[in-house]
């Protein structure tokens, strides 16, 4: 699978081709890649679909420019019963997505890191559906790990 020149220019832009960056563009490297977008009051929002036989989201990987409150619209234009399970700070989100439904959830991520969503139910080919939300930003000093300093392009 070649990947198209736009999204390696927003995979190198966000730094998810880069080691110590957020690799985990290498982990989840099939499927679509989107950034959220930001409204005035700095709610974020998405749409991510499952397409008919395709057994995925749409996009795949999620990117966040900071935490806060995300507003997703889930789609399932699939032929199958799916369903989301979500992240969310204090509770994670559960949405029922049978064939040619649509959902919404508002997911409060505030802190950077990786955040996995998936359909577990059903087998959907051996994993279900795998999908990331990527948070980017700086971990508070408070927060940080007693470590030496890594390197960083």
């Amino acid at each position: 699978m070649t990947i198209s020149e736009e999204r390696l220019d927003l995979l190198d832009q966000i730094g998810l081709t880069v080691q110590n960056k957020a690799t985990i563009g290498r982990v989840l490297g099939t499927g679509n890649i989107e950034q959220v977008e930001e409204g005035p009051d700095g709610r974020m929002s998405a749409t991510v679909r499952i397409r008919p036989d395709e057994i995925c989201w749409d996009p795949t990987i999620l990117v966040m420019p900071h935490g806060g409150d995300l507003e997703l619209e889930l789609i399932n234009d699939d032929l199958n019963t799916h369903c989301a399970l979500l992240p969310s700070n204090g509770d994670r989100k559960f949405i029922w997505l049978v064939n040619h439904s649509k959902g919404r959830a508002t997911l409060n991520l505030d802190g950077p890191g990786y955040y996995w969503y998936s359909s577990p139910t059903g087998n959907d080919e051996g994993r279900g559906l795998t999908g990331a939300i990527v948070v980017l930003g700086d971990v508070p000093p408070e927060a940080r790990l007693d470590r030496p300093d890594q390197p960083r392009p």
